[in-house]
């Protein structure tokens, strides 16, 4: 990460000296290296309100994690999908509560629940940092876990759909199935990348990281880990995970009537459990969401880090230099000019990439149901923000050495580009 980290400050800075060189002055127009020093400034800023506005959002989700935790659902999730998950995690407990965390994450990102998702994967990662033996390095599972965060199998993104909606498309919900055929193909390879790269990027031992504060790891939480090692019936286990697969169909069909009620209903129902287990809900949910603050507060250098680094690249214009350079050839594989920036900037910015998805499907002479259209928006409900999920998740748990976590996720990333232009070609053009 290092030298990724320097290579897109230098390339930016580069990019916006040589214009500056060649600039010609306009009036009430900045110029290269200003709009540069703006973008850093701007982006610095940005990345503190982004942390600040995550609070409340930690603050709620944690405080109902910590009340499925205290109930036991986390263990009672971890023991019904066992038998896939100690195969991808064979380094995880069965009993650990790591297992539940990591399920309820790619649960609320399967359903579109961003918002939700982030601090369902903060409590993960701060439990598998408790099997952590080497502070501030990543483990395989850590690898692991986020490679199938970037690339979550998605069934119903929600927030694309209501922007589809909202840009007057006929069929706002046409992009259930291209989506889930690109995240499905995204994360099988992120989950190959992952084992495979493994061997390329063994544990370095970090002497200065046993400094490091982790009071996660330290504190005193009864409920964090059971002696229950048993486990469901294998025809329970069975019939979960089945239940699980027959969801994917009456979520295409019945995703548009079902999303409203997902976050209500996952509150009420986290709330009502953890009342049936004697779990004394108000002062275990305060005791959780106290954790938000602490939380939003260790991102923000990370925050601040990666994203002036991004907003540097694009406000240098070297994000414009790129595609001019290869939108030629892409566009002869089903990737046009058009919607080549969104496919490079949606793992950098996800506030940029946002922007010109809504610009294209916007414009009148593509819109929302056009192929770019539908291309654009099956690439946002379908790749992730792969440099803020690293750091945002790793910058909680104060992981400096990710190993091969970034070269699987960028592996997803491009596998999802490549399965949303396929399935979109074959369906739509």
């Amino acid at each position: 990460m290092n030298w990724i980290f320097l290579g897109i400050v230098v390339i930016a800075a580069a990019v916006a000296g040589w214009r500056e060189l060649f600039h010609i002055p306009v009036d009430g127009e900045p110029s290269p290296m200003e709009a540069l020093s703006s973008g850093m400034v701007s982006s610095a800023g940005g990345a503190v309100e982004l942390a600040i506005g995550l609070v409340g959002v930690m603050t709620l989700f944690l405080g109902l994690m910590k009340v499925a935790e205290a109930g036991g659902l986390l263990t009672i999730i971890a023991k019904l999908i066992r038998p896939l998950m100690t195969r991808l995690f064979p380094e995880v407990p069965p009993d650990h509560p790591a297992m539940g965390a990591m399920i309820l994450n790619m649960s609320a990102n399967a359903l579109g629940l961003g918002n939700a998702a982030t601090p369902f994967g903060i409590r993960a990662m701060q439990e598998l940092d408790k099997l952590n033996q080497q502070p501030g390095t990543a483990t395989n599972s850590m690898a692991l876990f986020l490679a199938i965060n970037t690339s979550s199998v998605t069934l119903l993104p929600t927030g694309v759909i209501a922007i589809r909606a909202a840009a007057g498309s006929a069929d706002p919900a046409a992009i259930l199935p291209t989506t889930l055929f690109a995240t499905i193909c995204a994360t099988i390879a992120a989950i190959s990348a992952a084992m495979l790269f493994r061997r390329f990027f063994p544990v370095v031992p970090d002497p200065a990281a046993m400094k490091i504060e982790r009071p996660w790891v330290n504190e005193n939480d009864a409920d964090a880990r059971t002696s229950d090692t048993s486990a469901y019936p294998v025809w329970v286990s069975v019939l979960a995970l089945g239940s699980i697969v027959a969801m994917i169909p009456l979520m295409v069909v019945y995703g548009r009537a079902v999303s409203p009620w997902i976050m209500p209903g996952l509150m009420v129902g986290f709330l009502l459990f953890g009342a049936l287990r004697g779990v004394r809900i108000y002062e275990v949910f305060v005791e959780g969401a106290k954790e938000g603050f602490q939380v939003a507060l260790r991102i923000i250098p990370y925050l601040v880090a990666i994203l002036v680094a991004v907003g540097m690249f694009r406000a240098s214009g070297a994000m414009d230099v790129m595609v001019n350079m290869i939108g030629g050839i892409t566009a002869r594989f089903g990737l046009p000019a058009e919607a080549l920036p969104m496919a490079l900037l949606r793992p950098l910015s996800g506030s940029g990439a946002y922007g010109i998805m809504a610009s294209i499907i916007n414009d009148p002479a593509i819109g929302p149901d056009s192929y770019v259209g539908y291309l654009v928006t099956t690439l946002q409900g379908s790749t992730e923000t792969t440099f803020y999920v690293l750091a945002v998740y790793f910058g909680a748990v104060q992981i400096r050495r990710m190993r091969h976590t970034l070269a699987a996720a960028l592996t997803a990333d491009v596998v999802a580009v490549i399965a949303a232009v396929a399935i979109c070609s074959y369906l739509f053009l």
